[in-house]
């Protein structure tokens, strides 16, 4: 919890009162979003700095502030199997329900500072711009939408409304009720499974493993979101053979052999320097042991890998999408998403033909596409 100094008020255009949350009683007030159930005196900030207790009730403090726009490949989130090659509009904002030691965007998902969210829009605003931009969809990234949980929600809302797709780029650490509400409104979500044991959670993000499972068992069964993975390998920390092994027979039975998990690269950061970066090898052995152990779909990411990058045909070996980064090399499948060489369908959210993105990255001024009520 936090005590920020900055006073709160209600009637600031960026505070919005919240439901996820019920008084104790010794007068505190507990938010129910994620598990860490911050218990919150007048005037404290739960641990993701972005909700706060302000006369008697949680509120969300960062609604319709952003620490910046940015026009992605959509395989940057990384999300291979969901519309390829297309744009993506990319927006976070600050702060984070975890405390990950290793944290790659430490300075968005760390910061205490307002002034990290140079940048701000309605929901309406950040549809038009996505849809002015020729984006496909809106990603809520850079720090976890579980946090702005109710302006992911409206902007998804408006985003649909245009026909425009929202994905989230989530550690998976919220409450069911919540998490119910938000995965309605998701149609594709990268999961952070940033390792496999209780241990590793413990120690290096301050949550716990279980929650997130319970999460992806949700995801993939209970809702029409479409799930990839995403697992940081830190060098002596989470990629053992045999936490790999636990790992991805685990995806393969309780989520099934079609979601494809992406292996990435760390490189140090934060509050872990002194790790050395991935070696290339590992993220090799782990796609090798996933694919052994039923996984269809697995990926090398955060290096130079055509063959560890792209998806191929799990009947008959054929390329079905070749990838070298974030750019398209080939294209192997039907317009029905089949493999054009045997026929059997690829998992995936497609169109008749892939997009022509590729690895450009555009920065972008919301101000620029500002609607105007009325």
């Amino acid at each position: 919890m936090s005590s920020h100094t900055e006073k709160i008020k209600l009637s600031d255009p960026w505070v919005l009162p919240t439901k996820y949350w019920h008084p104790l009683e010794d007068g505190r007030i507990q938010c129910d979003l994620c598990p860490r159930f911050c218990k919150l005196k007048e005037g404290q900030r739960g641990l993701c700095f972005v909700r706060a207790r302000v006369e008697g009730q949680i509120v969300l403090t960062t609604y319709g502030r952003s620490s910046g726009y940015c026009v992605d490949p959509i395989e940057k989130k990384p999300l291979n199997h969901f519309l390829p090659g297309t744009p993506v509009l990319s927006f976070g904002t600050a702060g984070c329900n975890l405390t990950c030691k290793f944290c790659q965007n430490w300075d968005i998902s760390k910061s205490r500072e307002m002034d990290t969210l140079a940048d701000h829009a309605d929901p309406e605003t950040i549809a038009e711009a996505a849809e002015r931009l020729g984006c496909r969809s809106v990603a809520y990234t850079y720090n976890d939408p579980v946090i702005f949980h109710e302006y992911a929600i409206d902007v998804a809302k408006a985003c649909h409304q245009r026909g425009i797709r929202s994905v989230a780029v989530s550690a998976g650490y919220v409450t069911p009720e919540p998490r119910k509400a938000f995965y309605r409104h998701m149609d594709a979500a990268n999961i952070d499974l940033k390792g496999f044991t209780e241990g590793f959670y413990h120690r290096l993000t301050g949550g716990h493993l279980q929650p997130v499972l319970d999460t992806l068992e949700y995801i993939q069964h209970e809702s029409d979101v479409w799930l990839e993975l995403t697992t940081l390998l830190i060098p002596g920390q989470n990629d053992s053979d045999r936490e790999l092994n636990e790992m991805t027979r685990w995806v393969v039975e309780h989520l099934g052999p079609d979601v494809p998990m992406h292996f990435t690269a760390f490189f140090p950061a934060y509050k872990m320097l002194d790790v050395p970066p991935t070696p290339f090898q590992t993220l090799q052995r782990a796609r090798r042991i996933a694919m052994e152990n039923g996984v269809r779909y697995a990926f090398t990411g955060n290096v130079d890998d055509e063959r560890g990058g792209s998806t191929w045909c799990h009947q008959c070996g054929e390329r079905l999408i070749g990838r070298r980064g974030y750019d398209l090399t080939h294209w192997g499948l039907t317009p029905a998403g089949h493999c054009r060489s045997c026929g059997t369908p690829c998992a995936g959210i497609f169109e008749q033909a892939p997009g022509t993105w590729g690895s450009k990255r555009r920065p972008v001024r919301l101000a620029d596409f500002h609607v105007t009520a009325g």
